[in-house]
């Protein structure tokens, strides 16, 4: 966008269209003036406009049929009604016809500069969000998106785009948070099979005697709780795809039932003496460094080698702070529709502040602080103040928050307990006298997944 937005400004009253040309020129923008609707449709066939501001009656075509006509150019373009003759029916006609906002005369300037700024900010969203789902390189319309214009976002794409066309296995690294569901789900979406299920399974999140069932399936009565025969994920995703998150954690001894799966495509149900065959694509996703489970006697070599046809490097937003502005706005813009409001504009200091911050947690962390900033964007605008103080950079000292305080204590305490019990969660689950449901959720919110509760000290 332009520094100075050129505004055409259609009022029939010259002492009122002189002082609006002189209030925006001076408040920063370039104003065109036209004094009737038909001289308005002969400018704006003669150049592009940020903006629209129309009285709504005029001599001949009315302020409404300028909105009509200016919207065939640009059907973004936001255009501001004034009105002296204010009604439930004149504000309901101004916005059927297109109008982004509607103003009562006499007039508050500064409002007017406010509402057009506004406009021209989300116009520019609207944009922004077409040119970054054009990034995907046509990955697919109306998909889930990993959405970015830097090289490292472009090489995700690109591979995004290769492994949809192939049955292969794919294997999908990167830290939490950088969005390696979303690359997974694209990849199906985009498929042959994307009409067939897309099943889930959060390896890290499941107790360990329960994973075999949950893969593999069970005949009836195979263990206790076995109430009914089980297909299993492998089986259940039909043609579709299986998505194993949190590989990494998988048990030992399962790694080995798995890669004879893998290799012979047919599993073998909990209390059953014949495999069954299975169709499914297997797309895998870590955070862990696999080739050091390895040498920790943690990962077997051959399943590794058997997952990592296809690797995806799903990069941290650290490495990619360019993409971050566009990111945040198709945040936003996602954040709004779901609430069914209109999305606010990021204040140029909120950006800085934004880019300038590290991410440990990636886009989740970005996701989470902007729909954070929601809340506080009372007026329409996100400014650096709305943001956490970490983050904006107004204080760096510790939180002195009793909450904060009782969440610093309880990462520590699991991290001890998790160490002592060589990172066992149904042992520790029974020492810290919670299910390991329970310790699972704790362990997600306090970032304490994987090989992570280790970098914590007392």
């Amino acid at each position: 966008m332009s520094d100075r937005p050129t505004i055409l400004v259609v009022e029939d009253e010259q002492r009122q269209r002189d002082t609006l040309v002189r209030h925006l020129t001076r408040d920063g923008f370039d104003v065109v003036d036209a004094a009737s609707g038909e001289a308005a449709f002969e400018e704006l066939g003669k150049r592009t406009f940020q903006g629209l501001v129309t009285d709504l009656r005029l001599p001949g075509a009315s302020g409404i049929d300028v909105v009509r006509r200016a919207h065939e150019y640009d059907e973004q373009l936001p255009a501001i009604v004034m009105t002296a003759f204010a009604s439930v029916d004149t504000a309901v006609d101004a916005l059927r016809a297109g109008a982004h906002d509607y103003i009562l005369k006499p007039l508050f300037f500064e409002e007017l500069s406010r509402k057009l700024r506004r406009g021209i900010e989300h116009r520019e969203l609207m944009r922004e969000n077409t040119r970054l789902r054009s990034a995907l390189r046509e990955v697919g319309d109306g998909a889930p998106s990993f959405v970015g214009d830097t090289p490292a976002a472009h090489r995700v794409v690109d591979w995004i785009k290769r492994a949809s066309k192939i049955d292969s296995i794919v294997l999908i690294t990167g830290e939490t948070g950088t969005g390696k569901e979303i690359i997974a789900r694209s990849i199906h979406e985009h498929g042959p099979h994307a009409k067939e299920p897309m099943l889930t399974v959060n390896v890290a999140a499941l107790p360990e005697n329960m994973v075999e069932s949950e893969l593999f399936g069970h005949e009836k009565g195979a263990f206790t709780g076995a109430q009914r025969q089980r297909d299993g994920i492998l089986r259940a995703a039909g043609r579709g795809t299986v998505f194993l998150d949190e590989i990494g954690e998988l048990p030992l001894d399962l790694q080995a039932k798995l890669l004879r799966a893998l290799e012979a495509r047919e599993v073998l149900p909990i209390g059953s003496d014949r495999p069954v065959s299975f169709e499914a694509r297997i797309v895998c996703a870590t955070h862990r460094d696999l080739r050091k489970l390895i040498a920790d006697d943690k990962f077997r070599e051959d399943l590794y080698y058997r997952l990592n046809v296809v690797q995806i490097d799903s990069p941290p937003l650290r490495e990619r702070r360019d993409d971050i502005p566009g990111l945040a706005k198709h945040i936003i813009g996602k954040l709004a529709g779901r609430r069914g409001v209109e999305a606010p504009v990021i204040e140029p200091d909120a950006i800085r502040a934004l880019c300038a911050y590290r991410w440990p947690g990636n886009v989740r962390e970005l996701s989470n602080v902007l729909e954070r900033a929601m809340i506080f964007a009372d007026d329409g605008v996100i400014e650096a103040s709305h943001l956490p103080v970490e983050i904006d950079g107004t204080d760096s000292s510790p939180s002195l928050e009793l909450r904060d305080a009782v969440a610093d204590f309880e990462r520590r305490h699991i991290a001890k307990v998790l160490r002592q019990c060589d990172g066992n969660r149904e042992q520790a689950a029974s020492k810290l006298g919670l299910s390991p449901a329970t310790l699972y959720r704790r362990l997600d919110r306090l970032d304490l997944k994987g090989d992570k509760a280790e970098g914590v000290r007392e």
